[in-house]
């Protein structure tokens, strides 16, 4: 249990690093892009030791899959829950965008600090593991260079799956997104954890390009063009799908709705023209 408490109180800072940025923000709106560094900090760093905890820990720490996945869910759902609308996620920024929700200006700065919060995040861990806190860090540090791929298909199959998942969470991303909170966030976290461990022999369905820049690019196994198809390419066209199925078109693109109809079913009643004398 040593592994499993000092992995908790790694989250634990990793939330409260959030939390501070969050306030501190508070006072200075415009630099709200900055939230998204820290949102994408926040998911890298911790998804980094569940994936610790799901390749070292069940052997090393005495660790079942019933606690990873509990972990997974916690974590997305606090994620959820402190980071709010701060989705640390290139491709639901890039969905603001393209629904005319978000200047341009505001989403290069947006998606170039998720990338940003995803290298740090990264570094952060690299820097936790080599303290060899426990048994379990020890080990992970000692494999760190010869880390395991998350992608374990080939390309197509990759990009298929990624595309794939990603249409089916930005669908129900749409329809939650006018739900209120306590709906919502619960239920994105448990639909991420479920396609994440639905997928995770195929490509661990990340759906976000940092987030999968962040855990398995520096991964040996596959090429960097790989990489990008699959987790960069797939989850933008699963978004853009979704986009376009959900609302009909892609209203920075086309402004005319391609797949449904503009009237309205029912008709309102004619005013009655006033006669002049």
């Amino acid at each position: 249990m040593s592994g499993l408490n000092a992995s908790l109180g790694y989250f634990v800072a990793a939330v409260i690093f959030v939390v501070t940025v969050k306030i501190l923000l508070k006072k200075w709106p415009r630099f709200s892009f900055i939230l998204e560094f820290a949102s994408s900090f926040m998911l890298v760093a911790c998804w980094l030791e569940v994936q610790t905890i799901v390749e070292i820990g069940q052997w090393a720490g005495g660790l079942g899959p019933d606690v990873t996945v509990t972990i997974l869910f916690v974590m997305m759902l606090t994620h959820g829950v402190i980071c709010g609308t701060a989705s640390g996620n290139p491709s639901l920024t890039l969905m603001k965008f393209l629904q005319l929700e978000a200047p341009i200006l505001s989403t290069v700065l947006a998606v170039a600090a998720q990338f940003a919060g995803a290298h740090l995040g990264l570094i952060v861990a690299q820097y936790y593991w080599s303290l060899e806190l426990t048994d379990m860090h020890m080990i992970k540090n000692l494999m760190y260079g010869q880390c395991s791929t998350s992608l374990m298909v080939s390309m197509p199959q990759g990009f298929f799956t990624e595309s794939t998942c990603a249409l089916i969470f930005c669908l129900i991303y749409l329809k939650l997104s006018r739900r209120s909170a306590f709906i919502r966030v619960p239920l994105i976290a448990l639909l991420l954890t479920f396609l994440s461990y639905t997928a995770r022999q195929y490509t661990s369905a990340f759906m976000n390009p940092s987030l999968a820049y962040g855990l398995t690019f520096h991964c040996p196994g596959n090429t960097f063009t790989q990489y990008a198809v699959v987790y960069w390419l797939g989850p933008l066209t699963g978004m853009m799908v979704a986009l376009l199925l959900y609302v009909g078109h892609i209203p920075r693109i086309f402004a005319k709705n391609l797949l449904y109809s503009q009237k309205t079913r029912f008709k309102g009643p004619k005013k009655k023209k006033k006669k002049v004398l």
